[in-house]
């Protein structure tokens, strides 16, 4: 059996380690070195999470009602730095759950954004102050369910309507075809057009992966083996079907990827759901050529600047590509 860490041009761990950023510090903790949450150091660092860095500077901008800004600017006008945005990145960091000015950010969205007939998300709120009906976003919606079952979300009942209508309108097009019956396939029609939008199909991966396996129905599991399916059958990050042109701009990585997608998040996905396929394999090897001389990944893909406070620097070594290649190698080599 090959070593995942042979694959290292040096061993990056200390790094990761440092006690600057509780957020990779906790993950690599759980996830490279198999710590229990219960172990001192991992309870440690995941209680600095709201102390130190990032998630303390984003919540120190956030108003009473658990938004950012004002509050209708929570998407489309407020890039990067609405509320949605704000659950995204939170979720990403491992923000406390319990924390109540992060249940009043999961309520804001809940509140605004949710459409209560369908349970998708939409960018802008309508007359009532509901999610607009004729406004949905598939990839927000994908977006924010995950962002909710990871802050402790998955048993709500608006969580779980939510996850009914990914399920419902989920679509993997490859080649021209005569869109279903329903409104929202008749307003983003860019969508769920000729070819499915990759961003959904992925999105809606990292969604249902996060739910434990023995609480995914077995719809939910089918609408897995579908979008991975998908993705393998593109070599993880190629357009066309069968595979022959690149998509080159997922082959730069970047950190958070909000509604943008790469090929490092779709390999982290598959390997997370034990997948091990050959059609990966180029993906991989890529990702293992981009390491430097120190076993460490450079962030190049980002919307600092845009966002209500900066996660890196473009072009610098990145503890969170870092981090995520060595899930990724220590999942794939296991």
């Amino acid at each position: 059996m090959v070593n995942w860490k042979s694959f290292l041009n040096a061993d990056p761990a200390e790094w990761l380690l440092e006690e600057n950023n509780p957020s990779v510090r906790y993950f690599t903790l759980r996830d490279i070195f198999e710590r229990p949450e219960n172990d001192l150091e991992v309870r440690e660092a995941k209680a600095d999470i709201m102390k130190i860095g990032t998630v303390p500077k984003i919540l120190a901008k956030q108003e009473d009602g658990g938004y950012w800004g004002i509050p209708d600017n929570f998407y489309l006008r407020g890039k990067y730095k609405g509320t949605s945005w704000q659950l995204i990145i939170l979720a990403e960091l491992g923000a406390d759950s319990a924390d109540e000015r992060i249940k009043n950010t999961c309520e804001f969205m809940l509140k605004n954004s949710q459409d209560p007939e369908s349970g998708a998300f939409s960018y802008i709120s309508d007359n009532n102050g509901v999610g607009d009906a004729e406004r949905i976003l598939p990839c927000l919606t994908a977006n924010m369910v995950w962002s909710l079952i990871r802050l402790g979300y998955m048993d709500d009942e608006r969580v779980q309507k939510t996850l009914e209508w990914l399920i419902t309108h989920q679509r993997f097009d490859d080649e021209p075809v005569e869109l279903p019956e329903g409104e929202h396939y008749k307003i983003w029609k860019k969508c769920w057009g000729e070819r499915t939008c990759h961003s959904i199909i992925v999105k809606s991966l990292k969604a249902f992966s996060e739910i434990p396996e023995n609480k995914r129905t077995p719809e939910m599991e089918n609408c897995i083996s579908k979008c991975a399916e998908h993705m393998l059958n593109h070599s993880i990050h190629k357009r066309s079907q069968p595979p022959a042109e690149g998509r080159f701009k997922w082959l730069k990585f970047g950190f958070p990827l909000m509604w943008n997608i790469d090929a490092l998040e779709v390999l982290g996905l598959l390997t997370k759901l034990e997948y091990k396929d050959g059609r990966m394999q180029e993906a991989m090897d890529i990702m293992i050529s981009k390491q430097n001389g120190e076993g460490r990944w450079t962030l190049e893909n980002t919307f600092n600047g845009r966002f209500q406070t900066s996660i890196e620097r473009k072009g610098r070594e990145s503890k969170w590509i870092t981090l995520n290649a060595l899930r990724v190698l220590k999942s794939y080599y296991r």
